[in-house]
């Protein structure tokens, strides 16, 4: 293994990384994460498991309220691909160089920069899926069992982050019963590794099981918001992912793993990721991202297979290096904030940037409508916000405005509870207003949020109302505000 060669290439990277970690904003995910862990933190929420939450607790608690306290999560996680994607290329049979070439060639892959940036559900399940992989490897072509047990934790555990990663055990196995080696269904180990991560996760599952299993109601949210993206986004999701440059190793080193003898142990990876493609395909509407997971593994093989032609003089080292670095430019200025904001105006492949903008503006917009009212309002006065983003702007740069209290129905927050009966004033953002006008018995807009970026935000023009004196005490009224919704999705 080639450890200071690849541990330097992780530690460039990262740095890189983390140099961007104060430029733009969080995202609304990370807001809404923030919020969860600072405020409600749980042991499960209605669209996530509790994983999460409690990451962005713990490290605020160390680093304080800042980006830096955030970013640093997804600097870790984006260490522990790159390394565990060079792992994975030594497993395989390749050399220093090989090796060289997939930590850098993932380390500037956009996915693998994009949750190395943003923290998010994904950062740490893309770690997860290349901790199962390289175990699955060993497991394989060592024929050694004791690395399904491995496996079996790393899943046990990664389900506190995010249950798609279940995708991979369950399709590699539907492919090794097809594929082959069968032999594996002989190993108690393998079952053993499968009853190890039920149990780690059964904590996880009894929570689900006794609050009427809302990630399966948030599931069905998610796919039917995204029933109609079809096949073809799929596919331009998971190349945008990987890589342009990249997705050319993932090929070579797809069809490498199915015809290589020395790799017929693992072919299985092939097959696997096509019954996993299929799975997500039909459940959930074109999220190609849920199976990006599996282009690390396909990218290492390629990186094998391309060092060896390089060796034998069937292709030029430099023109591989070339490709790679043409991409990790293009996946730089793409994935991180090192373009001007105003540049996202026509740069819209990065939706994460675009909503990482404006939410001091509109945190302002709301405070000035408060500051608006009469006084005797302002001391009855809640806020209510549409989405989550909102609720975490809000909850974290509300404060220093003055503002009240902020609540909403979007997702966890509604089991969070309504405003209190003394909140005979409401400020709502991007609430429904047939549905305000119903519930008050008078509504008037306050104003229209404009992002002073100049970007167009999810947020822009979002209508601010206030609203007072509700026609029913909150606790009647709150059912009515419940959704079910990722942000930015109709």
């Amino acid at each position: 293994m080639a450890w200071t060669g690849v541990l330097l290439t992780a530690g460039v990277l990262t740095s890189a990384v983390l140099l961007c970690a104060d430029r733009y904003g969080l995202h609304a995910d990370e807001l809404y994460f923030r919020l969860l862990g600072l405020r409600a933190p749980a042991w499960g929420y209605a669209d996530q498991p509790p994983l999460l939450p409690l990451l962005y607790r713990g490290s605020i608690g160390v680093f304080g309220d800042t980006l830096w306290a955030v970013r640093v999560v997804g600097a870790m996680c984006f260490a522990a691909v790159v390394v565990l994607g060079a792992l994975m290329t030594a497993e395989l049979g390749g050399g220093r160089r090989a090796q060289l070439f997939a930590a850098a060639g993932l380390g500037t892959s956009f996915m693998v920069l994009l949750y190395g940036h943003y923290v998010l559900t994904s950062s740490v399940d893309l770690v997860a899926w290349c901790a199962v992989e390289l175990a699955v490897l060993r497991a394989l072509l060592r024929r050694d069992g004791r690395w399904w047990l491995v496996a079996g934790a790393v899943c046990g555990l990664a389900m506190y982050a995010k249950y798609i990663v279940l995708v991979l055990p369950v399709s590699l196995l539907v492919a090794l019963a097809l594929t082959g080696p069968r032999a594996v269904f002989r190993d108690r180990k393998l079952y053993a590794g499968a009853a190890l991560a039920l149990v780690l996760g059964s904590p996880n599952l009894v929570y689900q099981a006794t609050h009427d299993f809302p990630q399966l109601q948030m599931a069905h949210a998610l796919a039917k918001a995204h029933e109609h993206d079809g096949a073809g986004f799929f596919v331009l999701t998971l190349v945008s992912f990987i890589g342009f440059a990249q997705v050319l190793f993932c090929v070579v080193g797809a069809l490498a793993l199915w015809r290589e003898r020395a790799w017929r142990p693992v072919r299985a990876l092939v097959p696997g990721f096509l019954v996993g493609t299929l799975a997500v395909l039909l459940t959930n509407g074109g999220r190609g991202d849920y199976v990006a997971g599996y282009l690390v593994v396909l990218f290492a093989a390629g990186c094998v297979r391309t060092a060896a032609w390089s060796a034998r003089g069937r292709l030029r080292n430099p023109a591989a290096a070339g490709l790679l670095a043409l991409g990790a430019v293009v996946n730089l200025l793409l994935a991180l904030p090192v373009l001007p904001v105003r540049a996202l105006t026509h740069v819209t492949v990065n939706t994460l940037a675009v909503d990482s903008v404006g939410w001091q503006s509109l945190t302002e917009q709301v405070a000035a409508v408060h500051r608006g009212l009469p006084r005797d309002d302002r001391a009855a006065a809640a806020v209510l916000a549409g989405n989550y983003g909102e609720a975490g702007a809000l909850d974290r740069y509300g404060p220093a405005h003055h503002l009240p209290a902020v609540y909403s129905g979007n997702n966890e927050l509604h089991r969070l509870g309504p405003p209190p009966d003394s909140a005979r004033v409401i400020i709502a953002i991007s609430v429904d207003g047939n549905r305000l006008t119903a519930d008050f018995a008078d509504c008037r807009i306050a104003a229209r949020a404009d992002d002073r970026t100049g970007i167009d935000t999810t947020e822009r023009h979002a209508t601010i109302t206030v609203c007072r004196n509700p026609r029913a005490p909150w606790r009647e009224l709150w059912p009515r505000y419940r959704t079910l919704k990722s942000y930015g999705d109709p």
